[in-house]
């Protein structure tokens, strides 16, 4: 079931992907050589509380996985989605992908950046920038009309033209009164049957871009989804609302 919100809801998804802005900001000057990912979580779930608000993702469950254990993802060079905080300590030249959902009086946001920590290879360095780029070409064809593979042809043909490739398992979606809402919004085109955007729809528009192969696989945590041949992945995700003209970028 598709959710049209109304402007009372629009709103209060509004203010959580505000909060969402707000621990992206903070995270992005913590990231550094030496600290751990638990470190970042711990920053993250100490804001989003003192905000008045829950971490959309701990104690999230899904088939197969133990409840979530932590307030953000945090997955590391090949890790594509889905990592684990841990204590292991950030080294110069990985990249970090980080993952936050926020629930703040009953409605969700969700947003994710890739980040460098110190200096990073001209291979990751471009694979952050295409995927960020990727992005913005989905979200501007993120408009009341439109079909969800307007966005996903978007995406799908700027990846590939540098070379990369689109993570197939794993897709956007929609968000605000619950975490996960259809539709499905995938980084490639799939044939058949669109969904048709409109005026009131908040989707979460996430592009998963692997340097190697677009196959992927889980990690013995059960969770942490990383690229099947090691190459490094980059994800970037903003909350969009559907307007009758542009749309609208929540999460910043």
């Amino acid at each position: 079931m598709i959710y049209i919100k109304n402007a009372q809801e629009i709103d209060g998804i509004r203010k959580s992907c505000h909060i969402v802005a707000e621990v992206l900001k903070l995270l992005s000057s913590l990231i550094k050589p030496n600290v751990t990912t638990k470190m970042l979580d711990e920053a993250a779930e100490d804001f989003i509380v003192s905000r008045g608000a829950i971490p959309a993702f701990k104690g999230y469950s899904q088939a197969g996985s133990f409840n979530f254990p932590a307030s953000i993802c945090v997955s590391v060079d090949n890790a594509v989605v889905h990592g684990i905080p841990n204590d292991e300590p950030l080294k110069e030249g990985q990249i970090v992908s980080i993952d936050v959902g926020v629930q703040f009086n009953g409605y969700y946001g969700d947003a994710a950046r890739t980040f460098p920590v110190g200096k990073v290879s001209e291979l990751k360095k471009r694979l952050i920038k295409v995927t960020e780029e990727a992005l913005y070409r989905g979200i501007q064809k993120a408009k009341s009309g439109n079909r969800v593979s307007d966005i996903s042809r978007a995406i799908q043909s700027y990846v590939e033209s540098y070379g990369f490739s689109i993570v197939r398992e794993l897709t956007g979606h929609g968000v605000g009164k619950y975490l996960h809402e259809d539709p499905s919004i995938p980084n490639y085109v799939i044939e058949g049957p669109s969904p048709k955007l409109r005026e009131g729809m908040t989707i979460a528009i996430e592009p998963m871009v692997n340097a190697g192969t677009y196959r992927v696989k889980t990690s013995k945590d059960g969770w942490t989804i990383v690229t099947e041949d090691g190459q490094p992945s980059a994800h970037f995700e903003h909350t969009i609302l559907i307007t009758n003209n542009e749309p609208e970028i929540l999460t910043v």
